[in-house]
């Protein structure tokens, strides 16, 4: 939020052209934790591809953002704190995360607070061919974790049903 608001084009949020410092550094920050190094190292084995692959990705992201709307997002999520109220959840949750990128490394200190939901459950998987950022949307890598815990959920609701 400070390098878009610091960037002297963002102009208290009146600019008529996108600030395009503040927002370059949104975009790098979002590039770092995304990155998923054996991912990438073996999709782009030399300078000059993990070069082209900056360029394009910079340009893509720089394309579509905004700095205003971006402000909102992170601003709008800054208070979320459901911490003390993890105890009262009684729904099934399951938490599942891949040991992909840096912003994994950065949330791992999550996997203790899922022991406070009654019915929650942490699966991190292994960093894998098949896994990098995104690796959520890809049912393929984590739905084996899934089929297990409703097998697990719905044979401990049956137990409680005829107990």
């Amino acid at each position: 939020m400070d390098a878009i608001r610091t960037d002297p084009e963002w102009k208290g949020g009146e600019y008529s052209a996108e600030p395009h410092a503040g927002v370059a550094h949104r975009a790098g920050l979002s590039s770092d934790c995304r990155s998923a190094p054996l991912y990438m190292q073996k999709t782009l084995p030399t300078r000059d591809a993990a070069d082209k692959y900056l360029d394009d990705y910079f340009k893509a992201r720089l394309a579509g953002l905004d700095a205003n709307d971006f402000l909102y997002q992170v601003n709008a999520s800054r208070n979320y704190d459901p911490l003390p109220q993890l105890e009262k959840i009684t729904a099934q949750v399951m938490y599942i995360n891949s040991a992909t990128t840096s912003l994994t490394r950065r949330v791992g200190h999550r996997r203790p607070r899922i022991k406070r939901v009654k019915n929650g459950r942490f699966v991190l998987i292994p960093i894998s061919d098949d896994t990098r950022h995104g690796t959520h949307t890809k049912a393929v890598v984590w739905k084996q974790y899934l089929a297990s815990y409703w097998k697990i959920s719905a044979l401990s609701s049956s137990r409680r049903r005829v107990g």
